[in-house]
């Protein structure tokens, strides 16, 4: 297994990281791409990055020792080649040639220091949990305070050599590897400029851009790392991030030539734009869930019967089909259908009419204490975008109109919204997660008890140990079961509502090449794109 592990590595070692420029295409003379983010990132440090619009600039920025392809499987990276000792211990063998924007070679040091400043207490990272997640050795105790960083299961045997070792066999820890969190850092600069280091001119990374120009709220702007290993089949020669929250704007955008590519669009005019510009919207399945979350330590929601209530009366198939109408498939579960090992099992919200569903929640309600005298009450946070608002609107008017309920509505922009979801100053809140690997872990172990994510303070042993057995197993068919019972857990206690299942919806222009669509993950690396003739 060993040797045969290696030579898949160095088999894909061989492949072409960047653009896959077909022979006798016809580029454009101008190789800069305009692409959406919808927020502006609250971070361009691995260390803080939170979601989506961090995410999409630092796989330009960083590069880790696996990267993914097109179809979403990993490929080398940082590391050329690898051993794999029964996915408990792996040592990967760094390129001599690759490089950091500043030209210092990148060395297994440099994952050593970034991943033990991941795991500090001190660094308070938002991304921690990922560490834990891929049972690097000692990390529980580390990220608990109980032992020094220096002791996470991590070392340089030399400069090109690292070796990793977990607390036990983890089957999808290479596909961690592709995440942003697991960066490695340039030291060096981080000390000399301080907080101030993620500043154009002062941010280091490895990947094939590098951060020339930020104007917050306006854009960010990246051109190629010269430097970088496979700085050859870098096509764009500028990549431009222009944050828009508001989906009509950047949908006026894109149709006045302004953004090639869009990270959505408004659902009303799915459509409408079908028929305008048929070839240029595209919504493939995606690995990612929209839901609310209840916070379960402040009532009313501290109530297991008011959450149901709420969660039975939200008609999903309504809101797929009608509201939304863009391909996205109802959530009768949180795990979306298309994960990797993942087999759907009819549920009560699945196999049960909406008047069956609606009849429950009414009598749990009233069962509460809650009727006409004694209206629930509730506030309801989402973070500005259209979508969410009418989201919104439409799920509270559905609460007052079957449950009696009085919802009030607070829209917050994306980082006071954080704030928010943070110190839980909720009742309900809208959210949603698109996964950093294919793996079924990577959504239900958001609702354990010790998640940094678990924004609905759910804490249900049983739910943890379920999701312990199945960390802990190898057998594809136990792990199955394990996750099928640990959503019979999230349906039964109702911490969340699962809402729909997303499809990567966007607009692209059709000179606009090398856009992985067929990715579940939605990983694109502007490296993969390029312009051609129009």
């Amino acid at each position: 297994m060993k040797g045969w592990s290696l030579l898949l590595a160095l088999l894909g070692s061989a492949c072409v990281q960047a653009a896959d420029v077909p022979p006798g295409t016809q580029l454009a003379a101008e190789q800069a791409v305009v692409r959406h983010l919808k927020d502006e990132p609250a971070s361009l440090s691995p260390l803080k990055l939170v979601g989506l619009p961090e995410l999409q600039v630092l796989r330009d920025l960083y590069e880790g020792l696996l990267t993914q392809g097109p179809d979403g499987k990993v490929q080398p990276g940082v590391a050329a080649s690898w051993d794999n000792q029964g996915n408990q211990r792996f040592t990967f063998h760094l390129r001599p040639d690759a490089r950091w924007s500043n030209g210092d070679p990148v060395q297994a040091a440099d994952f050593v220091y970034g991943w033990r400043k991941l795991v500090d207490p001190k660094e308070a990272a938002t991304f921690a949990w990922f560490a834990q997640l891929a049972r690097f050795d000692k990390v529980d105790d580390i990220v608990a305070g109980k032992l020094a960083p220096e002791e996470l299961g991590v070392k340089a045997l030399d400069q090109h050599t690292l070796q990793v070792t977990l607390s036990q066999p983890v089957p999808y820890f290479l596909s961690l590897l592709t995440h942003p969190s697991l960066s490695p850092l340039h030291r060096a600069s981080m000390e000399q400029y301080g907080n101030q280091w993620t500043q154009p001119g002062k941010l280091v990374g490895n990947g094939a851009f590098v951060l020339s120009h930020r104007v917050v709220n306006e854009k960010l702007e990246l051109t190629p790392n010269p430097y970088y290993w496979d700085r050859a089949h870098t096509v764009l020669t500028r990549v431009t991030f222009v944050p828009i929250n508001q989906e009509s704007a950047a949908t006026n955008r894109y149709l006045a030539g302004d953004l090639h590519i869009t990270e959505s669009f408004p659902k009303e005019q799915y459509h409408k734009l079908m028929q305008q510009i048929p070839g240029e919207v595209y919504t493939p399945d995606q690995l990612g869930t929209y839901y609310y979350a209840f916070n379960t330590q402040r009532a009313p929601l501290n109530d297991v019967r008011v959450r149901k209530a709420l969660s039975y009366t939200i008609d999903r198939g309504l809101i797929a089909n009608k509201i939304l109408g863009t391909g996205e498939k109802p959530a009768y579960h949180f795990t979306p259908d298309v994960v990797a090992g993942f087999e759907p099992k009819a549920n009560l919200l699945s196999s049960s009419s909406q008047q069956v569903l609606d009849d429950k929640a009414r009598a749990l309600l009233k069962e509460a204490g809650y009727g006409p005298a004694n209206p629930l009450k509730l506030t309801l946070l989402y973070n500005t975008a259209e979508v969410h608002k009418k989201m919104a609107l439409a799920i509270a008017n559905l609460w007052k109109q079957k449950l009696g309920a009085q919802v009030e509505l607070t829209n917050q922009e994306w980082k006071s919204y954080l704030d928010s979801r943070q110190s839980g100053q909720f009742e309900v809140i809208r959210s949603s997660w698109v996964a950093d690997y294919n793996d079924p872990s990577a959504f239900l172990g958001l609702w354990g008890s010790h998640h940094s994510g678990n924004m609905a303070r759910f804490a249900n042993a049983g739910y943890d140990a379920l999701l312990a057995k199945a960390a802990n197993s190898q057998d594809q068919r136990e792990r199955a079961r394990l996750f099928d019972e640990a959503e019979a857990i999230l349906q039964e206690e109702a911490p969340i509502a699962p809402i729909y299942q997303y499809t990567n919806a966007r607009l692209i222009k059709p000179w606009l090449k090398g856009y992985p669509i067929n990715n579940p993950e939605d990983v694109a690396y502007s490296r993969q794109l390029y312009l051609v003739k129009h």
